[in-house]
């Protein structure tokens, strides 16, 4: 179909499409609205919100921010029933914040984005969908990082007869009592469903390729007197909330500055001689890199199930299958009924790009496919107008991922805002500001922990290159993204009479 296909021309323009219905996309019809804007489509591919929450139902799921801080600013909860959530809670929550935004009906469900193109003829975008095609001045592609399941290729992999599935893909109808497991991976869903089913298996075995930092969890429960509290006295929430901000930025700072996490680090082995009482166990889960460089997860029960009777940690990957027999990189060798893969998400290519055509008609996939995904303030894409990306390229900070996509909302709100009253009909970001914005971010990034503490993590692509953080404080992103720079863009505006049929 060519770029300017005319058979759409009788389909509604809306103001602005909205792709997906998890945090972000929540979040962006909530703040339209507040913003007078009416004009607006979301679609979901699902039959309800929810985006990672609805997705991951794996035992033991939950977030690793507290509550106080994963919530919208503009939708603080006494309900919570811990500091950190579980999933089913934080489903509950964003349902609850869907509906009582008035939301929810905007929202078109069951209807999967198949192609996205910018037709630079009428400076519209055509999207077509399963439930058929739609038309928009702009679109905000809502749809998150951490969405497509990743399993390696492994040799024999087909041979295999017994049950399989990824963490994200939970098998809740297979009874995994008395039976011989392989976890494949120590990432954060691992470490939280490994506990869970440890007492049930007959056989635990733990693929553990890089040992992660694993921190105590400063988890507790709140009883019906402490959200009393919360309810009637606004003040504690609001405390609890800066008090856990305030906290993060100082892991930040220390991921900045890699030199104040060596004393951290330090403390954290000694602590581990205290947590593991096998020595070899404990050479075996003690990381060989700076604090902070991974991902630091936070648990209180994942040693403890490792040293239980009935679990075998193999600190190497899995290189091979041979019919029911995994088999590790040093050779060693297990029959297994069940093989569960905690390993994560291809988050360096983000599966929207192999629905997005840009302004040449290039898949934006295929730009990505020998390097990573770049942006503007991790939210406009070189050559693609009139498009927003939540969530997108080097804008990750220790922070909660609610506070990052309400952030950038700031930026992309004020930029429709712009374009409305400015008469904006086309803007794209200037391929010379993107390039120096990225090379900045690169060079900054050299001195943080994510690229010199001495491990390989996502937050790094094949090439190397880190395509996920932010060098800076949050402060600093917020600040950035107070505001929409229109002469960072390129602009075309439309036509005076253009203007005043669209007011």
């Amino acid at each position: 179909m060519a770029a300017h296909d005319t058979t759409a021309s009788a389909a509604p323009i809306y103001d602005t499409f909205i792709v997906g219905a998890g945090i972000s996309g929540i979040a962006a019809a909530i703040k339209l609205k507040q913003e007078g804007y009416h004009d607006f489509l979301v679609i979901e591919q699902s039959d309800r919100v929810g985006g990672t929450w609805r997705e991951n139902t794996y035992p033991g799921c939950g977030c690793d921010v507290p509550s106080s801080l994963y919530s919208y600013s503009f939708a603080l909860s006494s309900k919570w029933s811990r500091l950190f959530a579980k999933q089913p809670e934080i489903l509950r929550y964003l349902q609850d914040v869907s509906d009582s935004f008035q939301v929810t009906p905007l929202i078109q469900f069951n209807t999967a984005l198949e192609n996205a193109r910018w037709d630079d003829h009428r400076h519209l975008w055509v999207l077509d969908t399963s439930r058929g095609q739609y038309l928009a001045k702009t679109v905000i592609f809502a749809t998150g990082p951490i969405t497509e399941s990743q399993i390696p290729a492994i040799p024999g992999l087909e041979s295999f007869r017994g049950e399989m599935f990824h963490s994200a893909k939970w098998n809740h109808d297979y009874d995994l009592t008395g039976k011989r497991v392989a976890v494949i991976g120590t990432g954060a869903s691992a470490i939280q469903f490994v506990p869970e089913i440890q007492p049930a298996v007959k056989e635990l075995f733990v693929f553990q390729r890089t040992a992660p930092w694993v921190l105590p969890k400063p988890d507790l429960p709140l009883g019906d007197l402490s959200k009393l509290a919360i309810e009637k006295l606004p003040v504690i929430q609001h405390g609890w909330r800066k008090a856990v901000a305030s906290s993060l930025n100082v892991i930040n700072f220390g991921l900045r500055n890699p030199g104040v996490l060596k004393p951290i680090s330090a403390a954290a082995r000694q602590l581990l001689k205290l947590q593991i009482r096998d020595a070899r166990l404990r050479e075996a889960v003690t990381p060989d890199f700076t604090l902070g460089c991974k991902r630091i997860l936070f648990a209180n029960n994942y040693y403890p199930a490792l040293q239980a009777d009935n679990t075998t940690l193999i600190p190497h990957g899995l290189v091979e299958v041979d019919n029911n027999t995994v088999i590790a990189a040093n050779g060693e060798r297990h029959e297994v009924d069940v093989i569960i893969w905690g390993t994560g998400f291809d988050v360096s290519h983000p599966p929207i790009g192999k629905k997005v055509f840009n302004a040449n008609g290039e898949r934006i996939s295929d730009l990505w496919k020998n390097s990573s995904p770049e942006a503007f303030l991790g939210t406009s894409l070189e050559n693609t107008p009139n498009a927003f990306l939540v969530l997108g390229p080097n804008v990750l900070v220790y922070d909660s991922f609610i506070g990052l996509a309400e952030a950038q909302l700031d930026y992309i709100i004020d930029g429709l805002k712009k374009v409305r009253s400015q008469g904006i009909s086309k803007f794209s970001i200037k391929p010379d500001v993107l390039k120096q914005h990225n090379d900045t971010v690169q060079k900054h990034l050299q001195t943080t922990v994510f690229n010199s503490g001495g491990c390989k993590s996502y937050y790094l692509d094949a090439n190397g290159r880190n395509f996920a953080a932010w060098p800076w404080s949050l402060a600093t992103l917020k600040k950035r993204l107070k505001t929409f720079p229109v002469d960072a863009y390129d602009v075309l505006y439309a036509p005076p009479a253009t203007q005043r049929a669209a007011s």
